[in-house]
């Protein structure tokens, strides 16, 4: 498999520090694609949940290359972890009415038992949703893994490479949130700001520029949710956050310098921004499908950000490739945790 632009960045950034992913579903054709890639390529060590004599035949059979080197698979049906996991869930939840039983029961699970394999470190990361539900993926790793202390609440973003590289940073922005809080609050946005420049600078390097994303530009309409944008934007100013950030902004007004000047000739972000902040989840699922289908723009995401340690959630749409570039940013989230 050959990397292309910021994919081959982040794969090379990736094996510099080589981290372990558990991988809860080995019953998908596409996550076997991706973790034969991704060991062959020595991205990182890869921990396959499941039936090895199944997996080995499912492999085969689909003339999949069976990993030789970096990998391991473990039966959640047999592993000798299971009390154990089960024992340190129970403790964990006891106060949310979880008895021993149903922590040893929810060991059947595989993406429970992944995530408990993260929680006690024998895992650094996981990568699932390729046949789960975001519901199914996250739930456990709220539950569980729990969201940074600095953080109310947990977000995702996408990474989206455009062949425009004389806008954003080289074509590349980060878009947020696209995947999980439907109508941010006040709060939340200021969550996703922070988170989502760290994001930025972590995996895109660079500095973030962010921009609030709105149908007005600097007054241009009047709402109360552009006033609550302005909020959370002289919130962030005031708190001396380490990233340039402005809003309310018209997209164009936001990332092309000509309109920006009309627009917004004061704004220190106007033209310039690699970090969009949509207003909403509809706007920003519709934005980054706009402008990966009709922009030719490749869309690595969505990515989880503000958790204890990495969990990422998978569009079950997704390709193998989608997969590679999941567990490589996951590895990368592992060594800046």
């Amino acid at each position: 498999m050959e990397f292309e632009s910021i994919m081959k960045k982040i794969t090379d950034m990736a094996k510099h520090d080589k981290k372990t992913i558990v991988m809860p579903e080995s019953e998908d054709l596409r996550v076997l694609k991706a973790i034969s890639i991704v060991c062959k390529n020595d991205i990182c060590n890869i921990i396959l949940i499941g039936n090895e004599t199944r997996i080995k035949s499912d492999m085969n059979n689909n003339s999949i290359e069976f990993p030789t080197k970096n990998f391991k698979i473990v039966d959640n049906m047999k592993s000798d972890k299971r009390q154990e996991y089960a024992n340190s869930l129970y403790e964990l939840r006891k106060e949310k009415n979880m008895t021993q039983q149903k922590a040893l029961e929810l060991m059947n699970d595989s993406v429970y038992f992944s995530i408990m394999m993260v929680k006690l470190g024998d895992a650094d990361g996981m990568v699932s949703g390729a046949m789960h539900s975001t519901s199914d993926t996250l739930r456990p790793a709220l539950q569980i893994i729990k969201q940074k202390a600095n953080i109310n609440s947990v977000s995702s973003f996408f990474i989206m490479d455009t062949p425009k590289t004389e806008l954003g940073e080289n074509g590349v922005y980060v878009f947020a949130d696209c995947g999980l809080i439907e109508t941010p609050t006040e709060e939340q946005f200021v969550d996703i700001a922070v988170c989502s420049a760290n994001s930025f600078r972590m995996l895109v390097g660079g500095e973030p520029k962010v921009a609030f994303l709105s149908y007005s530009s600097k007054g241009s309409a009047k709402s109360d949710r552009i006033n609550e944008i302005n909020r959370v934007v002289e919130k962030l100013q005031q708190s001396n956050v380490d990233f340039q950030v402005d809003g309310e902004l018209q997209l164009d007004a936001a990332i092309i310098p000509e309109v920006a000047k009309i627009k917004a000739p004061n704004s220190n972000v106007a033209g310039r921004a690699n970090v969009l902040i949509f207003p909403n989840l509809e706007a920003g699922n519709i934005g980054y499908k706009l402008v990966q289908r009709f922009g030719n723009a490749t869309a690595i995401g969505p990515i989880t950000q503000g958790l204890n340690k990495p969990v990422n959630d998978l569009s079950r749409g997704c390709s193998f490739k989608d997969i590679v570039g999941a567990i490589a940013i996951t590895c990368i989230q592992c060594q800046k945790n």
